[in-house]
């Protein structure tokens, strides 16, 4: 009951939102948020699936049985922790709007809200009708907001956001409906889009089919992620968005790239996985690198956070490819800490844009001394994206990287990188704190320098006030959180990371031993 509650609130909280005076929609939106909040710890603290793997807040809707349709909704501990970040994201994202949004205001909201309900839809989501039609449903609020309330070039943008992310869902789409019909003609026509059948299905096809499946699921969720090179849309949309849309993107939509590899690719093409993992591994090292250097070369700050999000994203799948239990884990607390932190750094972006209406680095700098509470909270939230160590992104990149290091090393889960791959990935690290902390030092310390106009007369203070405070503290708080006690997610993760990965060692101990045949037999032949 309690799934069905996230996905429909939302839903009826938008009808609410744009049946209403406008005056009230930001408040009305505020509260079902909140309300949607409240119900996600509710079915926390009595969620089953912590630590053992289990899927809980199960139910099942029968629309179609006797084609297989039944809609099914629960969540196991990675995807509930995903929930979690959803419904506290959300909440920020309306009270940051309150004075950046003043037009059409009850569409604004409505459609945030609608947004809201197809992303924890995608999270809870236990059969591939529900999943696609939330996942292709996040399009439509994104597209708007973009359009509607976005910057100067935000037609462009969301007119690519929409081309690049609707193609790649599509051609997954194609892979969903062969796999549906491949479990028919192996299971005498009887039809099912259940996720859990249909995983065991696919991972006992041929390794070519599975090579199939493996690159359709990986166009439409690596164009989400976005993973090099289907990452040229991302960097515009952002930009472009409203403050409020780059922190949901950020935060949560690309998320449903890396979910849908973990939830998908993973169990469903284990033989494939282990074949291209390394094909995979350089394609994220490549967005790493690409990214970070991107990045360095940016003038507009929300550009260059933009940019750093391809990087970042990158060693979210450079864990979930080296296929051992601490890699997935540093992946899923990476996604939870991106979206954090980034999504921290968008809202103070926005902040200032607010006042200044500039995203130039060369036209603003000196701004601890004009707003230094803003300036408290963009050096800490950028330390956190650094990796300092005590705050959270530090564990997430860290587990990364130790995962595809010792990938290929032995143990019971060993994997199919090695140390290679994570000496380039660290590299962007390295970047990533040059990137990063030049920003820094250009906009928030130096000599005072603000647009000709100065602070705009919109009535903010100089410095944040009240409600912006509250809107970074959360996310300050479980960047804290998770720096110190990390293991309050990866505890939580474990054995469904286990489970995940259970099918993987024999196959990539069978991998090893054929290419190291492979090479004996080469050197023999080469023998004279």
């Amino acid at each position: 009951m309690m799934s069905w509650l996230l996905i429909l609130l939302p839903l009826l909280g938008a009808l609410v939102v744009i049946a209403s005076p406008a005056r009230l929609a930001r408040h009305l939106a505020l509260a079902t948020s909140l309300l949607v909040l409240g119900v996600s710890i509710a079915a926390a603290l009595v969620f089953t699936g912590w630590g053992n793997g289990a899927y809980g807040l199960t139910a099942a809707l029968d629309w179609l049985p006797q084609a297989g349709i039944v809609i099914q909704v629960g969540a196991d501990s990675v995807a509930f922790i995903l929930v979690l970040l959803t419904t506290m994201l959300m909440p920020l994202a309306i009270l940051g709007s309150y004075t950046a949004v003043q037009v059409r205001q009850k569409e604004y909201y409505g459609w945030l809200l609608a947004l809201l309900s197809a992303m924890l839809g995608v999270f809870l989501a236990r059969d591939l009708i529900l999943f696609y039609v939330c996942f292709e449903f996040t399009l439509v609020p994104m597209f708007f907001i973009i359009a509607i309330w976005g910057g100067a070039n935000r037609g462009k943008a969301c007119v690519k956001f929409l081309i690049y992310t609707f193609t790649g869902s599509l051609i997954t789409l194609a892979a969903f409906l062969m796999l549906a019909w491949s479990y028919a003609d192996a299971h005498s026509g009887v039809w099912t889009f259940a996720i859990e059948p249909l995983t065991s299905h696919a991972a006992g096809l041929a390794a070519s089919d599975q090579a199939w499946l493996l690159l359709a699921l990986l166009i439409g969720f690596g164009v989400k992620v976005p993973l090099f090179p289907v990452h040229t849309w991302l960097p515009l949309a952002h930009t472009e968005a409203p403050t409020a849309g780059s922190v949901l993107l950020a935060g949560v939509l690309l998320k449903l790239g890396t979910y849908g590899l973990y939830r998908f690719a993973l169990p469903m093409c284990p033989d494939a996985v282990v074949t291209w993992a390394p094909v995979i591994a350089i394609l994220s090292i490549v967005g790493i690198l690409y990214g970070a250097l991107i990045c360095w070369v940016q003038t507009d700050v929300k550009k260059l956070v933009a940019y750093s999000s391809v990087s970042h994203l990158g060693f979210c799948v450079l864990g979930l490819f080296a296929l051992n239990p601490m890699g997935l884990e540093g992946s899923v607390l990476y996604m939870v800490n991106h979206g954090l932190s980034t999504g921290a750094l968008f809202f103070l972006i926005g902040m200032m844009y607010e006042r200044y209406h500039t995203r130039d680095m060369r036209q603003i700098s000196g701004l601890a001394r004009v707003m230094p509470v803003w300036a408290t909270f963009m050096v800490f939230f950028v330390l956190a994206s650094v990796g300092l160590p005590g705050l959270n992104g530090f564990v997430s990149e860290f587990l990364c990287l130790i995962a595809a290091f010792t990938a290929g090393d032995g143990g019971a889960y060993p994997g199919v990188l090695g140390p290679w791959f994570a000496a380039f990935a660290a590299l962007g690290m390295i970047l990533a704190a040059m990137y990063l902390l030049i920003m820094v030092g250009k906009i928030v310390f130096g000599p005072v320098q603000t647009p000709a106009h100065g602070h705009d007369d919109n009535d903010l203070p100089v410095d944040l006030s009240v409600r912006e405070i509250v809107v970074l503290i959360p996310l300050a708080a479980g960047c804290i959180i998770l720096g110190v006690q990390p293991g309050i997610i990866i505890d939580s993760t474990a054995t469904s990371i286990a489970d995940t990965l259970a099918v993987y060692p024999p196959i990539i101990e069978q991998a090893s031993t054929h290419v190291g045949a492979t090479l004996d037999a080469m050197v023999m032949g080469g023998a004279p």
